[in-house]
Parts: C-alpha cells; sequence; structure tokens
C-alpha cells in the first residue's frame, strides 16, 4: 500500500487566512459600541437615536434625532503658466506655452450637525401615529389614508411639515409633535 501525504492546495489556505484578514480588518474599522438604533419608522441614513452619546446637556431618559447637513466643496482648476512660448522675430510661435493644471478645493459651507428632541419609541403607537397623520392631512402635508404607520408618504409629510421650521427630515421632532398637537408641552420647563 502506498502512504499518499494529506495535503492542503496552497490556494485554499490562502483563501482562508485572506478571508480571516478581512474579517478581522472590518472588524477593526467598527464603530466603538454603543447602543445606536434607527427609530423603527425609518430608515434614514442621517437620523441616529443613540443611548451612549446624547449631546451635551440632554436630560436623562430623553430621546434625540441627529440630522446632518454634509460641507458644500467647491472645486476650482487653474492653469498656471510654467513656460512662456517662443515667438520667433517673423511672428510664428516656435514652442508652445508650457502650463500645469493645478485643482484645489474650498469649502462653501460647513459641516452642520443638529441635534432635535424626539418622541421615544414606546410612544409611537398605532393610535399616535394615526393621529400624526391625521394632523398633518388636516394642515394639507399628508395625501394618503389612514393607516397607523409610517410610511414613504408619512416622511414625505413630516418633512414638509417641518422644513418651513428649520429641520430638512422626515423624523418627527418633539417640537413639531407639540405643535400638531400630539404631545402636551411641559409647563414647568417652559418657563
Amino acid at each position: 500500500m502506498q502512504y499518499i501525504p494529506f495535503a492542503i492546495p496552497r490556494f485554499a489556505v490562502t483563501r482562508r487566512v485572506s478571508g480571516v484578514a478581512v474579517l478581522c480588518f472590518l472588524a477593526s474599522c467598527s464603530a466603538p459600541l454603543e447602543t445606536v438604533t434607527k427609530a423603527a419608522f425609518n430608515d434614514e441614513p442621517d437620523l441616529v437615536y443613540t443611548r451612549s452619546a446624547p449631546p451635551p446637556g440632554a436630560k436623562e431618559g430623553s430621546c434625540w434625532g441627529k440630522h446632518v447637513t454634509p460641507a458644500e466643496v467647491e472645486t476650482v482648476t487653474h492653469q498656471i503658466q510654467l513656460q512662456p512660448p517662443e515667438i520667433r522675430t517673423d511672428g510664428t510661435v516656435s514652442a508652445p506655452a508650457v502650463y500645469k493644471t493645478e485643482t484645489s478645493q474650498r469649502i462653501v459651507k460647513e459641516r452642520r450637525e443638529l441635534w432635535f428632541e424626539t418622541p421615544c419609541a414606546p410612544l409611537l403607537t398605532v393610535e399616535f401615529v394615526e393621529t400624526l397623520q391625521r394632523a398633518l392631512k388636516a394642515r394639507g402635508h399628508y395625501r394618503g389614508s389612514v393607516s397607523g404607520y409610517i410610511d414613504t408618504r408619512t416622511y414625505s409629510a413630516i418633512r414638509k411639515y417641518q422644513a418651513p421650521q428649520g429641520l430638512d427630515s422626515s423624523i418627527l421632532s418633539l417640537a413639531a409633535a407639540r405643535k400638531l398637537g400630539l404631545i402636551a408641552y411641559d409647563l414647568d420647563l417652559e418657563e
């Protein structure tokens, strides 16, 4: 009987090691551990609810959304003459000018982070959302059936309602919920 040593093909080992390396790299790139969840009714990337890092001065147990407006960057391209053209005495060009193109960027509008208080998830019941939809419909922003579920039309209506007030986000702010009559004002805090 002939003994044949067991051999793993070299490409299989390389592939496994590469896979492990990729997983380790991705794990090192992840954000630090903190509880971050999106609202049950919104998949917007600009909305963040966080329990470990609320904005400075936030009261205990409050829920917050964060709207990030990216910076506006302008790219400017300049042609810089490195060498002038060589012109003969008869006016013909013996060598054209040599130019270098330089591009630079400048920030036209700074990045802006806006934290705003939001109704907490336990408050977002079907009845609450139905009332929200009726309130938005009464103000001419919502054009759909009152379903109790926040859908694309509800997102759009919330954004249309809040944008003139300075918050261009489809996540309902606590201030907007109060103005719509969905949440009572805390008179002790309003003094």
